[in-house]
């Protein structure tokens, strides 16, 4: 497994490997990898690439003011580790001073699924998103990059991206991988006290639980009423509700009934930690 913390030195390797034909697919990652992570790389090696680059970096440009960007948990020892286990061929360590270097002045923003849930409340995060997605795009090439469910936004505002850019490559979207109580993994968990843990199992109970009522009745349910009722069972749990909302699962719409191409969308606190989840219905 090959180790590059360079930009330089990834985009001449990766060159050379599309040069020879070989296929490569990119996992990026802000690290702290968890089986929701390795279940990227095993997409990628399942869909055929010969070459699978995971990068790894906490990307300052996309958290907002008084966010956790200095806490967020890191352990490049052990993503290593857990790279080379799960078949990764290349991982990317870059730095924030050779990503944007002096007087970076050069931003990628879309300005249409970016607007609302995540967006409209952490302004400027998905400019730092799409930023630093196209930087990875043209650094390492890949014919293919695989994104996670749980960040449903931004995988859809990725897409936009890949889609208006015109970049030449494959947007791959993974499902959510699960802890056994049902929680989302996440590398925010680890924040979580076992009594936050407990209460955070209210998201994915009440969004699975209201994906099977929508799946029962015919044309679904009304999503006004759904979702309040959603959110009342979060609040009385102990989470503070950011929001929860009802989408059309391709134009991240508002939509008006909860049933088939729709997506449930939640973001809540939990004592200081921000949780998302989603359901597509």
């Amino acid at each position: 497994m090959r180790i590059f913390r360079e930009p330089a030195r990834l985009q001449k390797w990766a060159r050379r490997q599309k040069l020879a034909g070989r296929k490569i697919a990119l996992v990026p990652t802000m690290g702290y990898l968890h089986e929701g992570h390795l279940s990227l790389i095993e997409t990628a090696r399942a869909k055929g690439a010969d070459e699978i680059v995971v990068s790894v970096f906490v990307n300052p440009v996309q958290f907002c003011p008084g966010e956790d960007y200095e806490k967020y948990p890191r352990d490049e020892k052990a993503d290593l580790a857990k790279c080379r286990a799960a078949g990764a061929t290349a991982v990317f360590f870059p730095t924030p001073a050779n990503m944007y270097l002096d007087r970076h002045s050069v931003y990628v923003e879309e300005d249409d699924l970016s607007k609302g849930l995540c967006g409209a409340r952490r302004p400027g995060h998905f400019r730092g998103v799409c930023t630093v997605v196209a930087k990875l795009f043209n650094l390492a090439h890949p014919d293919f990059a695989v994104f996670g469910q749980k960040d449903y936004q931004q995988a859809q505002v990725i897409r936009r991206m890949v889609r208006d850019l015109n970049f030449d490559l494959q947007i791959v979207v993974a499902p959510i991988v699960r802890e056994p109580s049902g929680l989302a993994r996440s590398s925010r968990n680890t924040y979580l006290s076992e009594s936050e843990r407990e209460k955070a199992l209210a998201i994915s109970r009440g969004l699975f639980a209201l994906k099977g009522e929508a799946a029962k009745a015919p044309g679904g349910l009304p999503a006004r009423s759904s979702l309040a009722r959603l959110a009342k069972s979060l609040s009385r749990a102990g989470l503070e509700v950011d929001y929860v909302e009802c989408v059309d699962a391709e134009t991240l719409e508002p939509s008006s009934r909860v049933c088939k191409g729709s997506c449930v969308l939640v973001a809540a606190y939990d004592g200081r930690t921000r949780l998302i989840d989603n359901v597509l219905v």
